[in-house]
């Protein structure tokens, strides 16, 4: 039995004047789900969360989260989610403990239910010893961490998460992301997650869905976009040029064929076989060392969407 929609929307519809933010916008997604939101600057991914979270009215459509209408039910919808949007509402003067402290009493967290959560959030990221410090000394990467503790801190159901990684060094983005798939993991909550960064929806996520100018592309598990798609096949040696890609592209089952740091990278169409192909690359001169394929990367996936659609 699949697990109840916690996020439901019907041709979900939102525009600023002549501008279609998010166009027709068709979604359910479970409960338990890391639930990935990907496209570029833009596309509307921030907007869809503004319309879950009931801030912004649709124009067009409807949508329901934890079971409440979001025209109708927004206060109900935000305080039994957790948000981290584009600012991590977090005081600089004041301390991590103190900061969080402030958010408890907001909650209405007293006491020693209030330390505890406190500690059960801190100690995972790596934050507990640093805890009465002022948050205005620290890095952005930390000050992140503690954005993610302040919106788990009165244990929602749903977590949205705005590009948390968004204008961190690739250490600190690596860091947060391990970090919170242990902690949602733990906590047990569903996350709708906005980014355009690939590799972490690909790590973190169990369905994703991509977003371009407010439509909806494609929806599914990660590897079931992946599968739906060409084939990659990188080739790598000496002596390959244009010439050579112009004879590859010519073939039947080549969908796309390019240079790459020195290295053919090809798609292919899921019944065309490489050999014929690495055939071809000798005969017009090219050494071939090494012939890697596979099903490609999320971000393969991706990119051919933004090229295949207007």
């Amino acid at each position: 039995m699949s697990a109840p929609a916690i996020i439901r929307t019907e041709g979900l519809t939102r525009t600023f004047g002549s501008v279609r933010a998010v166009d027709g916008l068709d979604l359910e997604i479970p409960s338990g789900t890391v639930f990935g939101f990907l496209g570029p600057n833009g596309a509307g991914k921030t907007t869809t969360i503004r319309l879950l979270l009931g801030l912004l009215e649709p124009t067009g459509g409807r949508a329901t989260v934890l079971g409440f209408d979001t025209r109708a039910d927004g206060g109900s919808i935000r305080e039994q989610s957790g948000a981290l949007l584009e600012h991590h509402g977090l005081y600089e003067r004041l301390s991590a403990e103190d900061n969080l402290t402030f958010y408890a009493r907001v909650w209405r967290i007293g006491g020693e239910a209030r330390a505890a959560r406190i500690r059960a959030l801190l100690q995972p990221l790596g934050l507990w010893e640093r805890r009465g410090e002022p948050v205005g000394r620290w890095s952005r990467g930390m000050k992140q961490k503690l954005a993610v503790a302040r919106a788990l801190l009165h244990k929602p159901s749903l977590l949205f998460l705005d590009e948390p990684t968004a204008g961190l060094d690739p250490v600190a983005a690596a860091t947060l992301r391990d970090e919170l798939g242990t902690l949602v993991q733990r906590e047990g909550v569903t996350v709708f997650l906005t980014t355009h960064n690939l590799v972490e929806a690909e790590r973190l996520c169990s369905r994703v869905a991509v977003i371009k100018q407010g439509r909806l592309l494609a929806v599914g598990h990660p590897d079931e976009l992946k599968a739906s798609r060409a084939t990659r096949a990188e080739i790598t040696g000496r002596g390959f040029n244009e010439a050579m890609l112009a004879l590859l592209r010519g073939r039947p089952g080549v969908v796309r064929a390019q240079l790459q740091n020195g290295r053919i990278v090809l798609e292919l169409a899921e019944s065309a076989e490489t050999a014929p192909l690495v055939g071809l690359i000798v005969q017009s001169g090219g050494l071939v060392e090494e012939v890697r394929k596979d099903k490609g990367s999320l971000e393969d996936v991706f990119l051919t969407l933004m090229e295949e659609e207007p």
